[in-house]
């Protein structure tokens, strides 16, 4: 009987996603193994699907059994925790096998189904073709006659040093001809190896010595002995903004390797990545690899494969470099742990922080989440001894916290001021271009003006195909665009299309406060950061090296420039727009502007000047900005751990929210009532597992490029029983061939919002 295998297909819909039992050919015996990628003969016309092998001697489902077509090389292989990785994923987060294969291997490291040579085999093709070099290096003595050239000369005095490659002599002037002319001669070989590269090879290293100050010290003390016992352990670093902890992590990553084990570092935004692998690369060199998503397929394949093959042991990147394939993990930090964008909300859909505390478990490491304002469960963790708290509670060299002022911009307007920068705002700015200082502006919405509505009817002009309000990009000569899904006008319209009457916009975007800056600024040089000027490669990194050398006064920006960034120059920073957060829906509103107006106010007076604030709303006695003013964490939590008590929400419950999508928003209603249904008659059999369903209710935005979305929310306990309780309900939905109706999505960390 032929070796069987259980192997996870590609394109597996969740409701016949399973093992398939497939039979291996004598020749691929040796090569099929645990974790193989594979290419397989699927359904009734036995086209090629990819696969991977997780199971082996699997039982046969029946005797006509289908061979394997091809394997891939041993090389890429899935190793031992990748593959339990892929297990977590699958239980955890309700996705597919093959979801999760392709969350935990980069896309230059997958393959792909082809045909070979003679146009009839299936076989794998790597989805990126390695690239390769030319390696030349010395070989034997450059004769004397006839006379050398002096290129051939130069050629050789340069391999004197060491092997080059091709790319190396060409910058010397040497040309491939020469090259390939002294290895006619025996005098040089060649090789073909793989290209590698060294991403960030600009930054300097350098042997700094980091003075700790006693708080900082005492920080490092007190985590430091958790790395050495080889057992997993969590820790909450808590500080104010711009108390260094950052310096402290640094120290850790240290003592991490001087005890032979590796260090992971994860950071919330690819605008943060910059200055973190400055920091890392400049006191730790080539042993620092990079994972996010702003790299092109080629790099992240490279640095991926460095990380695999052990050239690296520190990985620096977002969300998704909680996957590297780091071995002997001591130590894995989660940077600004309270932000949204470590929870995926595409399949898997897996939060980073339940990644990082399994792979710390299963490494024995230690994990330290960093944040000067902590999420409420994470704190609430803290507090309940289920994790160490260690607080910074003063600023780096003692500067004092910037001071703050709340504008009411009602009183602008009913002072005859309809500019979005206040008055105050227009002084601060004046004083601080006067002393040569830098300035921050925050405002949370990208484009020009945010809303067009008419005069007449009243109706604000929406997308065709997403149920929000198309915004104004006055930039690339003016046109209209839906943010969800790209749906562009072109030029701008000024009629109505409903009823013909005239257009009035309105609303204030990134764009717009550029061009109001420079008409009250001439001579200040003002930088936009946002999603459309940062969409090149590397722009976020350029940007901010232009801001740091000072070729810029005033950064106005999305979120992007609220956290992370640290400018010695910058004293004063205005926060712009933020209402539009403070009455949005989903229970995570408070900490986010919370979180969003201390994390902007800590970049200012960073360095010797002192630092200012100005936060302008149309609701000044609001308390959650009130507490962001001060800097006071612990009277924000005070007051949200107990609307989460009441409410009973996170960390009180789990919340799992199940969506549905669909073409007809009938259907979809229909079959998100009818799954609610499905799991209450489950639930009833099962009385003591704790839940309540709400809903279903349309999704936040009804409507995205003409798909309807609903959902059910699920207060509920986040265990094994709820879990499997949940699979039984989806096997129904199956059984009654709901997903023709309406795709179903499971999110076990949402905020609450689709």
């Amino acid at each position: 009987m032929p070796k069987t295998v259980g192997v996870a297909v590609s394109n597996a819909a969740f409701h016949f996603d399973k093992l398939y039992t497939y039979a291996v050919m004598p020749d691929q015996q040796n090569q099929v193994r645990l974790g193989s990628m594979v290419l397989v003969p699927f359904g009734r016309g036995s086209r090629p699907r990819m696969g991977v092998v997780l199971a082996c001697d699997a039982e046969p489902e029946n005797a006509k059994l289908k061979y394997i077509f091809d394997v891939a090389p041993a090389s890429a292989c899935l190793t031992e925790e990748l593959l339990e990785l892929v297990r977590f994923l699958k239980a955890r987060t309700f996705c597919t096998w093959y979801e999760a294969v392709k969350a935990v291997i980069p896309y230059g490291a997958q393959y792909k189904p082809a045909l070979a040579a003679d146009g009839v085999t299936p076989v794998l093709q790597k989805q990126l073709v390695r690239h390769t070099e030319i390696l030349y290096s010395l070989a034997g003595p450059l004769p004397q006659k006839p006379k050398p050239t002096a290129k051939q000369l130069a050629a050789v005095a340069l391999l004197g040093g060491g092997p080059r490659t091709q790319a190396d002599l060409e910058t010397h002037g040497i040309s491939r001809a020469v090259a390939e002319n002294l290895c006619a001669k025996g005098v040089l070989a060649s090789q073909r190896v793989n290209k590698s590269i060294d991403l960030y090879a600009h930054i300097p290293q350098e042997a700094e010595h980091l003075e700790l100050t006693k708080e900082q010290q005492d920080a490092y003390q007190a985590l430091a002995p958790h790395l050495e016992t080889g057992r997993p352990h969590a820790a909450l670093l808590y500080g104010v903004t711009g108390s260094g902890k950052t310096l402290v992590f640094l120290q850790l990553i240290q003592r991490c390797l001087d005890l032979g084990r590796t260090a992971l570092v994860l950071v919330p935004e690819i605008s943060l990545t910059p200055q973190m692998i400055r920091r890392l690369k400049a006191r730790f060199g080539r042993r620092v690899a990079v994972q996010h998503s702003a790299l092109n397929h080629t790099e992240r394949l490279l640095q991926w494969q460095m990380i695999q093959d052990g050239g690296a042991d520190i990985v620096v990147g977002t969300r998704s470099a909680v996957f590297a394939p780091l071995e002997k993990i001591g130590l894995i930090v989660i940077d600004e742990e309270q932000e949204h964008t470590y929870r995926s909300e595409s399949a898997p859909r897996y939060s980073a922080h339940e990644v990082a505390r399994w792979r710390a478990a299963k490494n024995g490491a230690m994990l330290v989440l960093a944040s000067a304002t902590p999420s409420t469960e994470t704190f609430y963790e803290a507090q309940a001894g289920r994790c160490q708290l260690v607080r910074l509670t003063r600023r780096y060299a003692g500067q004092p916290l910037p001071s703050v002022q709340i504008v009411d911009m009602r009183a602008e307007l009913a002072a005859g001021n309809p500019r979005e920068i206040s008055l105050a705002l227009e002084d601060a700015l004046k004083e601080n271009l006067a002393a040569g200082k830098q300035a921050i502006l925050l405002l949370n919405r990208r484009g020009y003006q945010t809303m067009a509505q008419c005069e007449d009817c009243r109706q604000v002009l929406k997308c065709p195909k997403c149920s929000v309000p198309m915004v104004y990009h006055k930039a690339g000569g003016g046109r209209l665009l839906c943010h969800y899904c790209g749906t562009q006008l072109s030029p701008r319209p000024e009629t109505c299309p409903a009823c013909g009457g005239r257009l009035q916009y309105w609303g204030f975007g990134t764009q717009k406060a550029e061009e109001e800056l420079a008409a009250l600024f001439p001579e200040a040089r003002v930088l936009r950061m946002d999603q459309d000027t940062t969409a090149a490669k590397d722009a976020h990194e350029k940007l901010l090296a232009q801001f740091a050398r000072h070729e810029y006064d005033i950064m106005v920006g999305t979120q992007m420039v609220a956290k992370g960034l640290d400018f010695e120059d910058v004293t004063l920073v205005g926060v712009l727009g933020i209402d539009s957060l403070l009455f949005a829906q989903g229970f995570r509103a408070s900490e986010t502007v919370f979180s969003l107006v201390t994390q902007v106010v800590g970049r200012s007076g960073r360095a010797s000047s002192p630092g200012r604030a100005i936060i302008q709303t149309t609701d000044p006695a609001n308390q959650v900005l009130a507490l962001a003013a001060a800097q006071d964490y612990d009277a924000f939590f005070a007051q949200e751990i107990e609307y989460r008590r009441l409410g009973l929400y996170p960390p009180f419950c789990s919340l799992c929210i199940v969506s549905f999508s669909g073409k007809k928003e009938g259907e979809v209603a229909q079959a998100a009532a009818r799954f609610g249904q499905l799991l209450a008659g489950l639930a009833v059999k099962q009385p003591d597992i704790p839940l309540r369903v709400l809903g279903p209710t349309p999704g936040s935005i009804l409507m995205i490029n003409e798909v309807y979305r609903y959902k059910l929310t699920i207060k509920c306990r986040n265990d094994k029983r709820f879990r499997a309780l949940l699979r039984q309900a989806l096997g129904l939905y199956e059984q009654e061939k709901l997903p023709a109706r309406a795709a179903l999505a499971v999110d076990m960390h949402s905020d609450g919002e689709i």
